[in-house]
């Protein structure tokens, strides 16, 4: 499992012309699946991620985690991390889990989040998205897990 994680000071996710999501200071996680992942790779993630420390403090040290500052989760289903471009022009994505089991491990994951009491806020699905992020920072973080365990 593989979760790119931008810290924001605003985004937003649009379909068909409509917001489905939008938060203001926290992270934006875009969340790829691949075939071998499994629900103890998308807690290993969630777990870190609602940990990291990564707000800056007083001192201007990044020291404060999600939770401390009181942030919020905006997090998108993206497949395409897991696109191979080694050969030819175009991305080869026969690394990205099928649509239903990456659906269900992806919903496990932002479950996990929210449980932790994490203001979430989502894309759809397998639709086509549109997302505005404000990237504060920039801070942009790449989180990967196999076999239950960080990587």
């Amino acid at each position: 499992m593989k979760v790119v994680l931008q810290r924001s000071k605003a985004a937003s996710v649009t379909v068909n012309r409509k917001v489905v999501g939008s938060i203001k200071s926290g992270f934006v996680l875009l969340v790829g699946v691949t075939h071998t992942d499994t629900v103890k790779d998308a807690e290993v993630l969630a777990d870190k991620i609602a940990q990291m420390r990564i707000f800056e403090d007083e001192s201007g040290k990044m020291n404060l985690s999600l939770l401390e500052v009181g942030g919020e989760i905006l997090s998108i289903s993206q497949f395409t991390l897991f696109g191979d471009c080694r050969k030819g022009r175009r991305p080869n994505f026969m690394n990205a889990a099928k649509p239903a089991p990456a659906e269900a491990i992806y919903d496990h994951f932002n479950e996990r989040l929210s449980a932790q009491q994490i203001p979430l806020q989502t894309g759809v699905f397998g639709a086509m998205m549109e997302v505005k992020i404000t990237n504060d920072g920039p801070v942009t973080l790449i989180l990967e897990s196999e076999n239950g365990s960080l990587k």
